[in-house]
C-alpha cells in the first residue's frame, strides 16, 4: 500500500486544479485520488468558534446580568451546513495509507485558520506541510509542491488569525449584546466596524457644518494663457466693490516679467496594485463596490488563472521574480504594441524600486501570471479589472514620463501672478497624447498690459465618502486587512447602520445613534489601530497572542461596564405608526434582500409582511405589465396596479402542467403579431366622456 499525502484545498475549484497537476484522476464525492495523493477541500470555513450558548447555558438568553461573557476556553464547533464535508475529511485523515497532510488553503491569515481548525478537529497527529503559492497556474502549483515547507514555520500566522477571531468574538458579541439588551433594538458593534462607521459620520459632520461663502478671484490674461493673483488667503476678496477698485488701481500700471524658472520633472510609473488600491480605483472609475472588485479579481486568479493572489497588501515584488518577467510579458504580448518592444529588450524593468524583498509581506503585488488570457472567456467587468492590472504591470517596463516645466512670474507693483507651462519631452508610461496649446514666448523684462477679469466664486462643500475614499481611510488607520475591508463595508450596510447611494456612503439614523451610544474608545480608530498592529506583530513572531488576548479581555470588561452605566437615551427610528393586526403593537420597518418588510416590535409576536407587494414576472392580460403578488385572506393572487385587474394564482400542480401543441401554437401566434397596444380602461373611459361632450 503506497503512502499518500492528504492535501486540503480551500474550495472544490482549487482542489480540481491541484488534482489535475498532481495526477489525482480518480474523482469521488468529496475528494480526488491519485497514486500518491488524496486532494480534498473545505468550503471556506468548516468550523467556527463556539457561540455563547454552546459554552454556558446561562448565556443562552440575552441578559445584562450575564455580561461580560469571558470564557476560559473558546472551543470550535462544526458549522451546520457543511458537516458532511468535515466528516469526509475526518475519514480520509484516519486512513492508514495517509502519512502526512499538506495545507493548500489560501496563503494568508484566514486560509491558515481554515486548515488548522480542520486538522485540530480531526485530531491529525501526523506530519503537516504547507503549500505557499501566489498564483494558480499549473507551473506555480508544480513549483510550489517542489518547495513545501513544514507547517510549523507558519505557526505565528495561525496564532495571529486565532487571536483576531477571539478578539472579534469577545468585543463584538459582548458589546452587541450589551447595547441590544440596554436599548431593546438590534444594535451591532465591533472592534473594526464601529470605527469604520465613525469615519463616514465624521465626513458627514463636515458636510453638515459647511456654510457656502462667496468670494472673488482676479485673473490676468496674456494671449491665450491666464494666471490667478497670488494671495496668502484665496478667499480674502469678499466684496465686489473692493475687488473692482483694487483691479482699477492695478490697471493703472503695466506688468513686468520678473523671473523665468525652468526645470525638468521626471515621474516614475506607479507601483503595481495591492488589493485596496485596485478596489479604490475601480470604485472611482466604474463605481464597483469593494466586494464586487474583490470577487472579480478572485475570479481572474482562481478560475481564469491570469493574475496572482488578490488579497495582498504589498505593491512590491521579490528579487527572484526578475527572471519571470519576460514570460509574463509574452502572456500579454497582444495587449498593446509596446509589449513587443519590452520583450525585445529582454523584459528589462525600468521601475527598479519595485524589487524589494523586505517590503513583500505574505504576498507580492497583484500582477499578471505567465498564462495567456482567453479574452473571449472574460466578462466585461473582468476585462476592465484585468486591463487595469496589466496596464499597471506594463508601466514597470516603460520609460519615466518627463516634462519640461516653465514658471513665469509677472509683477504688477507688489502683486504677483504666476504662469506655468508644461511641455512633454518623453511620454513614457503615460499613454495620453499631449495637446499642443499655442503658448506665449516669455522673455525676462517683458512688459505685460493690464488685461484682468474678475470671477465670482463659491466655496465648495466636502464630498461624502465613497467606498474608494473609505477604503483609503481604513488603510491609513489600519482598520481590518485588505481581505476583510470589503466584508466590513457590506456588514455595515446589511445591519442598516450605513447606506449606499448614488453620491456615496451615508450613516443611517440608527447608525448615528449607535455612534452616540457605543463606547467612545470604540468610535475612534486609535484602539482598533493598536490591536491591528499587535496582530501583525503576532504574525511576525514579535509578540505573544496570550498577552494580547488578556488585554482584550480587560478591554471587553471595561467596554461592557461603560454601557451598563451609560445614561444615554435611544429612539428607534424604524418603529412606524402602523399597528400589528395580531397583537396591536407598532410595526417596525426592516430592510431585507427581498425589499422592505414590516415586523412586529413585540418580541413575542412573529407577525411580518412585505411593505410593498412583490412584483412577479406574470403579465397583465390587458396592459402586459408585470403584476404584483398580493397576500389575501384566502391565499395569494395577482393584481395589476395599473388596471386593477386581479387573477387567481395557479398552484404548483397547475403551473407544472405542460401546454398542448395547439395551445403553444396559439400563444406563439398571439405574441408574434404586432398588435396595437390596447388602451387602458381609464383611456377608454376618457374617450367615451369626450364623445359625450
Amino acid at each position: 500500500m503506497a503512502n499518500k499525502q492528504l492535501i486540503i484545498a480551500e474550495k472544490p475549484s482549487v482542489a480540481k486544479d491541484l488534482s489535475k497537476v498532481l495526477g489525482a484522476n480518480q474523482k469521488n464525492k468529496s475528494y480526488y485520488e491519485g497514486p500518491n495523493v488524496i486532494v480534498t477541500w473545505a468550503l471556506g470555513h468548516l468550523l467556527g468558534l463556539k457561540m455563547p450558548e454552546d459554552i454556558n447555558k446561562e448565556w443562552q438568553s440575552w441578559q445584562m446580568e450575564t455580561l461580560p461573557m469571558v470564557p476560559k476556553n473558546l472551543g470550535i464547533k462544526p458549522l451546520p451546513k457543511t458537516g458532511h464535508q468535515l466528516k469526509a475529511i475526518k475519514q480520509l485523515a484516519n486512513r492508514k495509507d495517509v502519512t502526512e497532510a499538506v495545507i493548500a488553503t489560501d496563503a494568508g491569515r484566514e486560509g491558515e485558520l481554515v486548515a488548522r481548525w480542520i486538522l485540530e478537529y480531526v485530531h491529525f497527529n501526523k506530519p503537516v506541510k504547507r503549500l505557499w503559492i501566489s498564483s494558480q497556474t499549473d507551473k506555480a502549483i508544480k513549483d510550489g509542491f517542489k518547495k513545501l515547507r513544514p507547517a510549523k514555520e507558519y505557526d505565528n500566522l495561525y496564532y495571529s488569525a486565532l487571536a483576531r477571531a477571539k478578539a472579534d468574538w469577545l468585543v463584538g458579541l459582548n458589546v452587541t449584546r450589551a447595547l441590544t439588551v440596554k436599548y431593546q433594538d438590534s444594535l451591532s458593534a465591533g472592534r473594526v466596524q464601529t470605527p469604520t462607521l465613525s469615519l463616514v459620520r465624521q465626513q458627514e459632520k463636515k458636510i453638515e457644518g459647511f456654510r457656502p461663502q462667496t468670494y472673488f478671484s482676479v485673473e490676468l490674461h496674456v494671449q491665450k494663457e491666464k494666471a490667478k493673483l497670488v494671495q496668502s488667503n484665496p478667499y480674502a476678496l469678499k466684496e465686489r466693490n473692493d475687488v473692482e477698485s483694487f483691479v482699477k488701481k492695478l490697471s493703472e500700471g503695466k506688468g513686468k516679467v520678473t523671473d523665468i524658472q525652468e526645470k525638468t520633472k521626471t515621474e516614475q510609473a506607479p507601483l503595481p496594485y495591492d488589493l485596496t488600491e485596485i478596489q479604490r480605483e475601480a470604485n472611482q472609475r466604474y463605481q464597483f463596490s469593494a466586494k464586487k472588485t474583490l470577487s472579480l479579481v478572485q475570479s481572474l486568479y482562481e478560475f481564469h488563472k491570469i493574475v496572482t493572489y488578490p488579497r495582498t497588501d504589498s505593491k512590491y515584488l521579490t528579487t527572484d521574480m526578475k527572471a519571470t518577467m519576460k514570460e509574463r510579458l509574452q502572456a500579454v504580448s497582444d495587449f498593446s504594441p509596446e509589449v513587443k518592444t519590452y520583450i525585445k529588450d529582454g523584459g528589462q524593468v525600468k521601475l527598479t524600486k519595485v524589487f524589494q524583498n523586505e517590503k513583500v509581506t505574505d504576498h507580492h503585488a497583484l500582477i499578471p501570471t505567465e498564462q495567456r488570457p482567453r479574452y473571449e472567456k472574460l466578462s466585461g467587468d473582468e476585462q476592465k479589472i484585468y486591463n487595469m492590472i496589466v496596464t499597471r504591470f506594463l508601466g514597470m517596463f516603460a520609460e519615466s514620463h518627463r516634462t519640461k516645466q516653465t514658471k513665469v512670474i509677472v509683477n504688477f507693483g507688489k502683486e504677483q501672478f504666476i504662469f506655468r507651462q508644461s511641455k512633454v519631452e518623453v511620454v513614457g508610461w503615460k499613454q495620453e497624447k499631449e495637446e499642443v496649446v499655442p503658448s506665449v514666448e516669455w522673455k525676462l523684462g517683458m512688459i505685460i498690459p493690464p488685461n484682468f477679469t474678475i470671477n465670482k466664486e463659491l466655496t465648495t462643500p466636502p464630498k461624502p465618502l465613497t467606498e474608494g475614499t473609505l477604503l483609503g481611510l481604513m488603510e491609513k488607520h489600519s482598520l481590518g486587512t485588505p481581505a476583510t475591508r470589503a466584508e466590513i463595508i457590506e456588514k455595515l450596510i446589511k445591519s442598516e447602520l450605513m447606506e449606499r447611494n448614488t453620491n456615496g456612503l451615508n450613516v443611517s439614523p440608527k447608525g448615528k445613534q449607535l455612534l452616540e451610544l457605543v463606547n467612545p474608545s470604540l468610535v475612534t480608530p486609535e484602539l482598533t489601530e493598536k490591536w491591528e498592529k499587535t496582530l501583525e506583530a503576532i504574525a511576525k513572531g514579535k509578540q505573544s497572542s496570550t498577552v494580547f488576548l488578556k488585554e482584550i479581555e480587560q478591554d471587553t470588561k471595561k467596554l461592557v461596564n461603560e454601557i451598563k452605566q451609560s445614561e444615554s437615551k435611544y429612539q428607534d427610528f424604524s418603529i412606524t405608526q402602523k399597528k400589528c393586526p395580531e397583537c396591536g403593537s407598532n410595526l417596525r420597518e426592516k430592510n431585507t434582500k427581498d425589499g422592505k418588510i414590516y415586523v412586529c416590535s413585540n418580541q413575542d409576536c412573529s407577525y411580518r409582511r412585505r411593505k410593498d407587494p412583490k412584483v412577479s414576472n406574470h403579465r397583465c392580460s390587458q396592459c402586459h405589465r408585470k403584476m404584483e403578488i398580493i397576500d389575501g385572506k384566502n391565499g395569494s393572487y395577482f393584481k395589476c396596479k395599473y388596471c386593477s385587474i386581479t387573477e387567481k394564482m395557479q398552484d404548483k400542480k397547475e403551473r407544472s402542467k405542460k401546454l398542448t401543441k395547439h395551445e403553444e401554437r396559439k400563444l406563439m401566434k398571439k405574441y408574434s403579431q404586432k398588435e396595437e397596444p390596447e388602451e387602458s380602461a381609464l383611456a377608454q373611459a376618457l374617450k367615451a366622456a369626450m364623445k359625450n361632450d
